[in-house]
């Protein structure tokens, strides 16, 4: 089905976006994945052609515009090119609401200009070894001493989380924690008491850093708080919807490329003497695929539509993110399938889509959770 949602300044920046990407990601990304982090001179390169700082103002060096079809672009350009080591989206989708919305004066002109031009990489860290989904069940502290929070806890599966300049840390700053008592704060590389721990080896999305951060005693200065003290769970739920969108928009796009090159597979490998998409089943097979991505594409344009006007409900978002990510994993599955061995070959890239694939329908919080969020919306 065609797609209405674009204009032709969203097309020249898709060329731009394509032309950074083949030259100076796709010839390096395999490596990158052998060694399991992007070097930071990518995030720079990156910056130097305003692929990072959307939605940032011109003045501390973003793109002075808050449209946000132009992030849609980075992560669906991001995903044709298989470029998932990459963590532009986190830095733009993610990080960039937070960055913008709910600092100083101060803290903008401290940590805007690095976070445009790829010297600041950022990362945000929800997710403890036993809090994922439940954000109210956070354990890592921050009291107040003076001028400063003291910082205490631990950290995990944080995407950029070697790289990463600034975390913004979702700490508990009263006793009762959960929705009145959690705050975000800023703890920045170097600050003793802040350590990395491994780079964790996952199933997929092997060039990208995610790692454990630990914090002991790590003095952290109080102008350094993101947004309202004891706010922090309510700035997280107005952020959501945002991040959740971001990983429908790359759930679709890798669907839809993945099933694409399926396509032209089926029609040059052949079976019992004719090409495999000469047999009922497989043309079946994706026929029903290319239905569903269809329907898929529609809905994830329409939220798209729907968040530039400030209309997106974190109910629909949620629908969004769980019916995307479950569809995607479907069609990297079936897909697979249809390449026969060859699929499960790492020489071809269904093989890598369907290990990256998988974490979509986790992160950003789990099918299950979302479910539960639509559900609520329902009255039940």
């Amino acid at each position: 089905m065609q797609r209405e949602l674009f204009d032709t300044e969203h097309d020249l920046f898709r060329e731009s976006v394509a032309e950074f990407l083949e030259r100076e990601v796709t010839p390096f990304h395999s490596e990158w994945e052998k060694e399991g982090i992007v070097p930071r001179e990518v995030w720079e390169k990156a910056g130097k052609v305003g692929i990072l700082g959307l939605g940032v103002p011109e003045e501390y060096g973003g793109s002075g515009t808050n449209d946000y079809r132009f992030n849609a672009v980075v992560g669906e350009e991001i995903c044709r090119a298989h470029a998932s080591g990459l963590g532009f989206t986190l830095q733009n989708d993610v990080m960039a609401p937070y960055m913008v919305a709910l600092t100083t004066e101060e803290q903008k002109q401290r940590w805007l200009p690095g976070f445009c031009s790829g010297e600041l990489i950022t990362a945000i860290a929800m997710t403890e070894p036993g809090a994922g989904s439940d954000l109210q069940g956070i354990q890592t502290t921050a009291v107040r001493d003076g001028d400063d929070y003291i910082v205490n806890g631990q950290k995990t599966f944080i995407t950029n989380g070697i790289n990463s300049d600034l975390v913004i840390v979702v700490v508990r700053t009263s006793e009762e924690g959960g929705a009145h008592g959690t705050s975000l704060i800023a703890v920045e590389r170097g600050m003793p008491g802040f350590e990395r721990g491994r780079n964790l080896e996952k199933i997929g999305l092997k060039a990208q850093d995610t790692a454990e951060l630990f914090f002991s005693d790590v003095r952290v200065p109080a102008a350094n708080l993101i947004g309202e003290e004891n706010q922090g769970f309510i700035h997280l739920m107005n952020n959501l919807p945002q991040e959740r969108l971001s990983i429908a928009v790359a759930a679709v796009a890798g669907a839809e490329f993945v099933l694409q090159a399926t396509i032209a597979y089926c029609k040059e490998r052949t079976a019992f003497g004719r090409p495999i998409s000469k047999f009922q089943n497989t043309r079946f097979v994706l026929a029903e695929l290319s239905t569903e991505v269809d329907i898929a594409r529609t809905y994830v344009d329409r939220a798209i539509a729907l968040h530039n006007r400030g209309e997106l409900s974190i109910e629909d978002a949620a629908k969004a993110k769980w019916w995307t990510t479950e569809l995607a994993n479907k069609v990297m599955d079936r897909c697979l399938q249809l390449h026969g061995g060859y699929g499960y070959m790492m020489e071809y890239p269904v093989a890598k889509a369907w290990q990256d694939a998988r974490i979509q329908s986790i992160f950003g919080g789990t099918s299950e959770i979302m479910k539960e969020i639509v559900g609520r919306s329902l009255g039940l």
